[in-house]
């Protein structure tokens, strides 16, 4: 078992790519093997399609179930945690005077979906205001619960948020909300190959999560997880054939959200490989190397910014979001760390700061860190920004 290398990957070796945690890479030979399966269909469309593709899926969910905690039955494939996240909110078919409560450091998508959804109901979708820096687990956990009241009908919780990159405590506020009857609901996209999961022990209704990002599946590729009990109520996003199917299994929740008329299934046929590749490749070894690299490149900004972090290091996973100046430009400083530095890093505002969001993935190591703190010394001390 030895730590990956970056030439196991396909990136541009000119590339100082720091943005795993928008659009992960695949290693080569996780790239050969969806490649393959892509080639295989191709042999024989209808034979792989109608008779081998449920028996295909149904091992690549009994992969990603085991590997995160669940049964295979309990997780379905979807393209991304959006998709997965708009089928549960459309099931939902909120009422006038429903509220979501989540927090204001939803991912962007996110909000726009339950923005939308809560208008077209009349319901309320209540952001709860986490300042940062963030404090403590019980002070996240105490402003999110006083937020709920009866009318109360999902919490929306992140796992790891998307600009702010902070890993927040979730299970004690799926518990409160399981014995008040309300929807736990937890976006875990960045999670998955990143910090430990055990969706059953969470104890949230639904959660989902991306593979290909930190675990190194191809793109397109996430799961959704459902508790038992309440995969009943999860009406398919597209109706297809598993719809009151002439041949149904034993589990009505993968037939009606598996198969969504024709498409390539070759992503999640390539999940299993992905987590092979990781198992192989001393994954915890990948995570602490990443943890440290982001908390060094976070000291090291901070330090010729004067700024602080927003949060405690054991908040911190292999993702940093690290304040910046305020005068700054982050669309202006995004372009030049690209054009003049082949530095590939999203510069997120969250409530009006601006920050720069370092991903260390199991391709990066200390040049990376060095680049981005050159790059970003040099743009921050010189106009235009």
């Amino acid at each position: 078992m030895g730590v990956p290398a970056r030439t196991d990957f396909l990136l541009d070796p000119d590339l100082v790519f720091l943005n795993n945690g928008s659009f992960g890479a695949v290693p080569r030979v996780v790239q050969e093997g969806y490649e393959a399966l892509q080639r295989e269909m191709e042999r024989n469309p209808v034979a792989w399609l109608q008779r081998r593709a449920a028996e295909l899926l149904a091992a690549a969910r009994a992969s990603v179930a085991s590997y995160v905690g669940a049964e295979a039955d309990d997780v379905v494939f979807f393209p991304n945690p959006t998709t997965a996240v708009n089928m549960v909110a459309r099931t939902l078919q909120l009422s006038a005077g429903d509220e979501i409560v989540s927090t204001d450091h939803d991912y962007g998508a996110m909000f726009r979906t339950w923005t939308r959804l809560c208008r077209e109901a009349d319901a309320s979708y209540v952001r709860v205001h986490i300042p940062l820096p963030l404090t403590t687990a019980d002070d996240y956990i105490e402003r999110v619960w006083s937020a709920v009241t009866p009318r109360t009908r999902v919490l929306f919780l992140d796992r790891l948020t998307s600009s702010t990159a902070l890993i927040l405590p979730v299970d004690e506020l799926c518990r409160r909300a399981r014995a008040a009857g309300i929807i736990s609901i937890v976006d875990g996209a960045h999670v998955p190959g990143h910090i430990p999961l055990d969706v059953s022990a969470m104890g949230c209704d639904v959660f989902t999560g991306a593979l290909h990002k930190w675990l190194c599946a191809p793109k397109g590729c996430s799961f959704l997880y459902a508790r038992k009990e309440v995969q009943s109520w999860l009406n398919p996003l597209v109706t297809s054939w598993g719809w009151e199917s002439d041949h149904p299994t034993s589990s009505q929740f993968i037939d009606y959200h598996e198969w969504q008329g024709t498409r390539d299934l070759s992503p999640f046929l390539a999940a299993p490989l992905a987590i092979d590749y990781c198992n192989h490749h001393d994954w915890p070894a990948v995570q602490a190397e990443g943890h440290r690299l982001a908390l060094l490149t976070r000291t090291r900004i901070n330090e010729f910014t004067g700024l602080d972090s927003i949060a405690p290091d054991d908040c911190i996973g292999q993702l940093a979001s690290i304040r910046l100046p305020d005068h700054v430009d982050p669309v202006a400083l995004k372009d030049r760390l690209f054009d003049e530095f082949r530095v590939e890093v999203p510069l997120p505002v969250w409530d009006g700061q601006p920050f720069i969001r370092v991903s260390f993935a199991a391709y990066n190591t200390e040049a990376d860190s060095d680049a981005v703190v050159h790059a970003l010394r040099l743009t921050l001390n010189s106009p235009p920004l």
